[in-house]
């Protein structure tokens, strides 16, 4: 009698832990998980991309989130608000930047996602190609995509 009680109760209990369509939070809330793929997180990339394009530095910050972190190519300051954001683009969309990306991973999870890889930045003020190595982590807000931190670095062994 008291393994019939046990097992269902057991069985439940695995089940309960199973379910990979939300988490808990130490509060005791249940967080929904925004369905998504590799394409959608590649795509963000090319939104951010578009954003260089207008020459906007404030375009280019709406995809970051409000706390986030920019660990720019060309500026050994890190850039955590809204400002200093816009400062660093202000200078680096002078150069026309167009990117590309030329290799990446895609890593997804509940709510984020990276994407890490190689990508090339043609400068079309100058003519000149930068090869660099990047990480964009983004998290949904519960309505769109937004970068909380993106690193990027030229390579360090020129071919």
């Amino acid at each position: 009698m008291k393994n019939s009680i046990i097992a269902p109760a057991a069985l439940a209990l695995v089940l309960a832990g199973c379910t990979s369509y939300s988490s808990t939070s130490g509060t005791g809330s249940t967080e929904q998980c925004k369905a998504t793929s590799e394409q959608e997180i590649s795509a963000l990339f090319d939104r951010w991309n578009r954003s260089l394009q207008t020459g906007d530095p404030r375009k280019v910050v709406a995809n970051y989130a409000e706390r986030s972190v920019l660990l720019p190519t060309l500026s050994n300051k890190p850039r955590t608000t809204p400002s200093e954001k816009e400062d660093y683009f202000q200078h680096f969309l002078e150069n026309k930047p167009v990117g590309k990306i030329d290799w990446r991973m895609i890593e997804i999870d509940c709510n984020s996602a990276v994407d890490a890889g190689l990508y090339t930045f043609s400068l079309g003020a100058s003519g000149t190609q930068v090869k660099a190595r990047y990480t964009y982590t983004y998290k949904w807000d519960g309505q769109q995509w937004l970068i909380t931190s993106h690193h990027s670095s030229a390579m360090p062994e020129k071919n």
